[in-house]
């Protein structure tokens, strides 16, 4: 990286006229350095360099805090790297205006201070530095060192952007999708997600395949989203490598492939993606390609667990609750559970309240069982409707009430639950929770019956009614 730079500036400082001036000897001393550099010894340039940057010549300064930076000819020394970038850029130099603000941004040699950071990024960016005009833009949009300001944002952003840098067109192509300091526009978005995705950058990859798979400003495209996909997987970013899995999981754009879906699963997991632990514990739960392993599937689980996956941690849960690839332990089962329930998560709220209306491994207590079972039924969870209607009816840790019990009865039975479609039945038959409607009766014995449940079977038969 640092050879890159020095070799380019040095090839820019051939061609500027200052060279031909009166500060020969210095100049001299400039060009011995550069020639020590292209020849990588780093001592010796160093030495040049630095009696060049002494005498004044902020090129020299510049490359001087170059080498401090990187220990190059010289011990790393950030102080001193941030010395002489900020020689070179009291003088107007450019890029050691920028690195000055690199350094202000990380504290590297000068205490944080992101204010005094975005000074020197802006006066680099109105220089037509796009790193600069890229990390200036940053700062806008988070309100660091600046007042949040999209379009001030967008602006600089486009200025960088416009100049071929990748980071900038990503970021710009982020405010056209999500609409700051712009009006949301995908095509706009697709735009520039590709100019940045083209030069390799794995974020827009990343979002471009994406926008393919989610067909957002774009024909929806599998194949094309794997292609994107791919591209970042494979310069390791978790996220994609997490995504490309799935779209070998499901067989979406490519051909399902579990080998393979757990392949990149795994790329992601060892980089710490919870949800790629998740899937890759999946993988080993059932099989899928790879062997069947139950303490594999609970590492994977505990992983993504541990980062706070409501969903994973549900499934430690029932790793505990199961015995599979742990002792069983429902002490540890109802641990699990309650921090996926207590975020959301419907099935987690389901078992739990199942735990405790049974008093599987804590006390039983109807009460705390309907408070979860109705978190769980509030999220259309159709076993926690069907058995918060049982509740309602029979009066089990709550009043009895044949209004809530067809409440919740009717939502189940819409969705196919035949227990709720009898159940209701029941109701109209006997005029609970509702005005008594044989006809209405019937018609719900009949949904339960085709699904071949017996009791509806049995009364329809004694109504003299056919299915």
């Amino acid at each position: 990286m640092m050879k890159r730079i020095l070799i380019l500036f040095i090839s820019l400082l051939t061609l500027t006229p200052t060279f031909a001036q009166s500060q020969e000897k210095i100049h001299e001393w400039f060009f011995k350095g550069a020639d020590f550099a292209k020849q990588d010894n780093h001592t010796e340039a160093a030495k040049w360099f630095k009696k060049a940057a002494e005498k004044g010549l902020a090129d020299a300064q510049f490359i001087l805090g170059i080498f401090y930076k990187n220990g190059a000819g010289v011990p790393q020394n950030y102080a001193e790297a941030a010395k002489w970038f900020r020689k070179a850029a009291e003088q107007g130099d450019m890029q050691a205006q920028y690195y000055l603000g690199v350094c202000y941004d990380n504290g590297d040699g000068v205490a944080k201070d992101r204010a005094e950071a975005v000074k020197w990024w802006r006066k680099a960016a109105e220089q037509g530095d796009a790193r600069a005009q890229c990390d200036l833009g940053s700062c806008y949009i988070v309100g660091s060192g600046v007042a949040k300001d999209y379009a001030e944002a967008v602006r600089w952003f486009r200025m960088a952007a416009e100049q071929g840098y990748a980071e900038a067109q990503y970021f710009l192509g982020l405010c056209y999708a999500n609409g700051k300091g712009v009006p949301q526009n995908y095509t706009e978005a697709v735009k520039w997600y590709r100019k940045a995705a083209e030069q390799g950058y794995a974020d827009a990859q990343y979002d471009l395949g994406e926008i393919y798979y989610n067909g957002e400003g774009v024909s929806k495209d599998y194949t094309e989203a794997v292609r994107w996909y791919r591209k970042a997987a494979e310069k390791g970013l978790a996220d994609a490598q997490y995504r490309l899995g799935v779209c070998y999981y499901e067989g979406e754009g490519v051909p399902k492939d579990y080998t393979e879906a757990v392949k990149w699963f795994r790329q992601a997991a060892e980089q710490g993606d919870a949800k790629a632990q998740l899937f890759l514990g999946l993988c080993y739960k059932n099989g899928w390609g790879v062997s069947q392993n139950y303490t594999e599937a609970v590492k994977w689980y505990r992983k993504a667990a541990e980062q706070g996956f409501a969903l994973a941690q549900y499934s430690l849960g029932l790793c505990y609750y199961l015995g599979h690839g742990v002792p069983k332990d429902y002490a540890e089962a109802v641990r699990w559970y309650r921090k996926a329930a207590e975020q959301g998560e419907a099935d987690a709220q389901y078992d739990l309240s199942e735990i405790y209306y049974y008093g599987i491994g804590v006390p039983k207590d109807k009460a705390e069982a309907v408070k979860w079972y109705r978190k769980a039924a509030e999220q259309g969870h159709v076993d926690a409707q069907y058995e918060l209607g049982e509740i309602y009816y029979n009066g089990e840790g709550v009043p009895p009430n044949y209004t809530e019990a067809v409440r919740w009865f009717r939502m189940a039975a819409e969705e196919g639950v035949a227990d709720a479609q009898y159940n209701l039945g029941v109701c109209y038959y006997n005029g609970e929770g509702v005005p008594q409607d044989n006809d209405e009766a019937v018609k719900w014995y009949r949904k339960a019956a085709k699904r071949g449940y017996e009791p509806a079977q049995k009364i329809l038969k004694e109504l003299g009614k056919t299915w």
